[in-house]
């Protein structure tokens, strides 16, 4: 069983094989005789050895095969193994799967890297000026339009990356390209350039754009870091008045609600101990209408009790009332203190 290789395309006979099948009837035509046929299997043979030889070619799990004869394409091969037509053939292997990537404002050397001004600085949307550093990340989508739509396809794609960034940043304010806006100029970048090299059917795909760094530049980095600064330590007064309102007011708030309860209770006691007292005092006249002079001693007792329970008090029986002799202590109670006072 012979093995003829087929295109992706469609039904495809090598043209090698064709080669071989014209050079036999060649061979038969120019040779028919028994005393040519030794010579003819080891011409054959070396024949069939030279193009194996010159055109056996393995294309990489990871590649695409594109044949040229005189330098025009012809077909594409998958991974695999091929045949070409030597010396009129080449074949060209591009890696389609692998992760290509181009550095914009700066360049890696060894462990460390060297930023590149006239790539690396661009004006903001409020005018000012910020140094972008980023890394663009592509793989080939179509092998033919990559090898032959575009000359320089790295030089390409590194203008049209810078073209876009320089759009994007230059719509975007110092603020948000420092601080949080660099996810949302990374996207914008990436759909601008694959917008540019679709229109140029480069081949190719952007799978990332990575911003490395963005930061101002090193003339004016240290009046940028004042300014942020002094933002921060304005946060941090704005945040710290927000605490303490936050604090005063549910504070103020809870005090104002006891006071009004403290209030409220404060005048129901007030009502009721009044309204008790109107109570009381209209049973006691009700009872004293109707028997005065009782009423009227209960009333005295009463407030004899009140009055005289805060006083010391001397109980003297009548029947010896006449013998004793009334004795005023001068020297105790609150008259010998006013006494002791004068005499000083």
């Amino acid at each position: 069983m012979s093995w003829e290789p087929r295109s992706p395309g469609g039904d495809f006979e090598d043209p090698f094989v064709k080669i071989l099948k014209e050079f036999q009837k060649f061979l038969k035509q120019r040779a028919p005789g028994p005393i040519f046929k030794g010579w003819k299997i080891i011409l054959l043979l070396l024949v069939v050895g030279f193009f194996l030889w010159k055109g056996f070619y393995i294309v990489a799990p990871d590649e695409q095969g594109v044949v040229l004869r005189f330098g025009k394409m012809v077909r594409t091969t998958s991974p695999g193994p091929h045949l070409k037509i030597p010396m009129i053939e080449e074949v060209l292997l591009p890696k389609i799967t692998k992760l290509h990537r181009i550095e914009i404002g700066f360049r890696t050397r060894g462990s460390s890297s060297q930023r590149i001004p006239v790539e690396a600085l661009m004006v903001t949307g409020d005018e000012n000026i910020v140094a972008v550093e980023m890394i663009v990340q592509f793989r080939i989508k179509n092998a033919q339009e990559f090898l032959f739509n575009v000359a320089d396809i790295g030089a390409t794609i590194k203008k049209s990356a810078e073209a876009s960034i320089r759009q994007v940043v230059g719509q975007t304010d110092i603020d948000e390209a420092l601080t949080v806006g660099k996810a949302q100029i990374q996207l914008e970048a990436q759909t601008a350039l694959q917008n540019i090299l679709d229109e140029y059917e480069a081949g190719v795909q952007i799978t990332a754009i990575q911003l490395q760094d963005v930061n101002p530049p090193d003339d004016v980095a240290a009046a940028f870091k004042d300014v942020a600064s002094a933002k921060e330590d304005k946060e941090k007064l704005i945040n710290e008045s927000h605490g303490y309102r936050n604090d005063i007011i549910p504070k103020a708030k809870g005090e104002a609600a006891q006071m009004v309860n403290e209030a409220q209770a404060y005048s129901e006691s007030r009502v009721r101990r009044a309204e008790g007292e109107a109570d009381r005092f209209l049973k006691t006249l009700k009872e004293y209408k109707q028997s005065e002079k009782i009423i009227r001693k209960r009333i005295f007792i009463e407030t004899m009790e009140e009055v005289m329970s805060k006083v010391d008090k001397v109980i003297i029986d009548d029947a010896v009332a006449g013998k004793v002799l009334p004795y005023l202590p001068l020297d105790r109670g609150v008259l010998g203190k006013g006494l002791k006072q004068g005499a000083k």
